[in-house]
């Protein structure tokens, strides 16, 4: 017959065992975190993130202008809206279009990020395809035109902190990309 663990070391078991399911529990959390405040911000847009989303809306007689901002972080490129504002009716489907020129020797890989003023519009302004879902690459002198069809989301106007503000600005900033990460250093 074999001795029956004592109350000790049952305990210490029991312990050991809530310390270890604590510990993967946190480590599961480090790594889940960026993903889902990613995914949280996109659904709610939360901190002026636009939506992804491809819900068809009913077409607003209400207008709003978008007015579209670029900057170039680290990359020796130029980059400017082909057109710098639109008028859009809430509900509206709207392409746009952005031109980037690769002014260096060797070919350049970015990533943009992007922003909504007022943040307030972010829950609002859907993009439902946009350049800024992947990389871009472009060949020493290369220009490209990357398309963004956006629409702005007709409840907008009904929203009391939005009710007086007629401009969204779509800002947009490139980077280098991650696989691009040890980028020349005289664009820094």
């Amino acid at each position: 017959m074999s001795p029956r663990p004592t109350s000790a070391t049952t305990r210490n078991t029991r312990l050991a065992l809530i310390c270890g399911a604590v510990f993967v529990t946190m480590v599961s959390a480090a790594f889940a975190a960026v993903p889902l405040y990613r995914a949280f911000c996109q659904a709610t847009g939360f901190n002026g993130v636009t939506r992804r989303d491809a819900a068809a809306a009913q077409i607003s007689a209400k207008t709003v202008v978008v007015r579209f901002d670029t900057n170039v972080r680290a990359l020796a490129w130029i980059f400017v809206p082909v057109q710098p504002r639109q008028t859009v009716h809430l509900g509206e489907t709207k392409l746009a279009f952005f031109r980037a020129t690769n002014t260096g020797d060797k070919p350049l890989t970015g990533r943009a990020v992007y922003n909504v003023l007022p943040e307030t519009a972010g829950p609002y302004f859907s993009k439902l395809e946009c350049f800024c879902f992947k990389n871009q690459t472009l060949k020493p002198g290369e220009s490209m035109e990357f398309p963004v069809v956006y629409t702005v989301d007709p409840r907008y106007a009904a929203d009391r902190d939005n009710r007086s503000s007629g401009e969204i600005t779509l800002s947009y900033t490139f980077f280098p990309a991650a696989t691009d990460a040890r980028a020349d250093n005289r664009y820094r």
